[in-house]
């Protein structure tokens, strides 16, 4: 991370109870109070430089203690002391962390070059071009930072700058224009990746290298970027899969290790499940329409996150139909999610949703064609193992209602199956279940 250092004095502030000073022989005759805080300062450092102190001041006798408020000062008396040192000469450090509340407060207080020449926004603006934004952490902790000052931040263009530094970065081509990150590019700037086996000063840089920094982000300012990619049609929809893949697992709860949602919980928590709620959603509205764009695993994955989270039934509903599109390239393990809306382990509503929406498209594909064709009938006759596997497993859950294993199990039409045994092995796992479980209320009864 880059750092600018300005001023040479040592800091002699010191704290008095609510009040800031600072250690000096000449008394104090500037008087700025900001948020329960209390400054006593000197009209000689701070005016030459802050414009609008400045003109609060104009009029008043020389002598004369000024006392004025500042309390909507953007990055409150953290960035205000910023300026105050500043003005002071005494040492101050700049980074990433805080250059935008130095920066708003700076403009706050109108520390321009009109003012004086080579002022502290002159200074912030070269360190912002020159470090930041020629940085990749930099870019992102900057951005990173605009969510407690969002309106000054895009006022300012100061968001708008680091979005477009970082997709710059992300689309950084190799070699005339072409965009993927190949063996011949090395990034210049430190990211980070921590997937498993992956030793970054030993392999090329992977395509994906962006998305695990980029996750950091805020969720609107994640969309941002991810809109302004999408915009350009320079990435393959896989690796804007792949990035929200990567911010899901970041900010989404894992449903399968959750309990279900319960009434009683504390107000912070479902706040918190709100935030969630509005992640979940926001990541949905973002995935590419591309098919294959994210995989199977992932689209219902977040289905059973979004029945977690109880969030909106058009999420779902989206869900459910971009699920269902992929089907036929799930396996037995996508399929086994918790339940977390009744007793039973697994979740076999949701599949039965996907299931019908698949046949709903697979019908009218059907009609179209002959039924007889071998595309048609081999699409159906994989899901029909899938689903006949998939019984197999529900079947040993003891508290799997009948009703619900019949639903799925008369969903599929008589040409999704060839024979019927693994059908029958399903029921068979079901009835044994159902035995073992009604001889031991027996015994309770007895």
């Amino acid at each position: 991370m880059k750092f600018m250092k300005l001023g040479t004095r040592q800091d002699t502030f010191y704290t008095e109870e609510a009040t800031r000073s600072l250690a000096s022989e000449i008394s104090s005759d500037l008087e700025i109070r900001i948020n329960g805080i209390t400054y006593l300062l000197h009209k000689f450092a701070l005016l030459p430089r802050c414009g609008l102190l400045q003109r609060l001041c104009s009029g008043t006798p020389e002598p004369t203690t000024v006392t004025m408020e500042l309390h909507d000062i953007p990055g409150g008396e953290e960035a205000f002391e910023l300026c105050a040192k500043y003005c002071y000469g005494i040492t101050i450090s700049l980074s990433a962390h805080n250059f935008v509340q130095a920066y708003c407060a700076a403009k706050f207080l109108r520390m321009t070059e009109s003012v004086d020449q080579g002022n502290f926004v002159l200074k912030l603006e070269a360190f912002f071009n020159s470090c930041i934004l020629e940085g990749w952490k930099d870019s992102i902790m900057a951005l990173q930072t605009t969510v407690k000052l969002n309106e000054w931040s895009e006022n300012l263009g100061i968001i708008r700058r680091c979005i477009d530094s970082i997709v710059d970065k992300i689309l950084m081509p190799p070699a005339k224009c072409n965009y993927l990150v190949t063996k011949t590019l090395q990034v210049r700037w430190s990211y980070t990746y921590t997937r498993p086996g992956f030793n970054k000063h030993e392999q090329s840089v992977p395509k994906d290298w962006w998305t695990e920094d980029i996750s950091d982000l805020d969720i609107d300012l994640f969309r941002c970027i991810i809109t302004a990619l999408k915009s350009t049609y320079m990435l393959p929809p896989q690796l804007i899969g792949e990035a929200l893949h990567v911010y899901a697992s970041r900010w989404l709860p894992d449903a399968t290790k959750t309990r279900p949602l319960e009434s009683s919980e504390p107000r912070e928590v479902v706040s918190d499940k709100e935030s969630q709620r509005r992640v979940l959603e926001t990541i949905v509205s973002m995935i590419p329409v591309d098919r294959g764009s994210v995989s199977i695993g992932f689209l219902l994955r977040l289905l059973n996150t979004a029945n977690y989270l109880a969030t909106s039934p058009a999420t779902k509903a989206e869900l459910i139909r971009r699920s269902s599109v992929q089907l036929e390239d799930a396996n037995l393990s996508d399929l086994l999610f918790p339940s977390h809306l009744g007793q039973q382990v697994y979740d076999i509503d949701s599949v039965v949703a996907v299931l019908e929406s698949f046949l709903v498209v697979w019908r009218r594909v059907s009609q179209e064609a002959s039924v007889e064709e071998s595309q048609v009938v081999a699409s159906i006759r994989r899901i029909g193992k899938l689903v006949d596997s998939y019984l197999q497993v529900v079947a040993k859950d003891p508290d799997m209602p009948l009703s619900k294993f019949v639903s799925l199990a008369e969903a599929l039409p008589d040409v999704a199956r060839r024979n019927h045994d693994e059908l029958y092995k399903a029921i068979n796992n079901y009835l044994k279940v159902w035995l073992i479980s009604h001889k031991k209320k027996v015994r309770l009864k007895v």
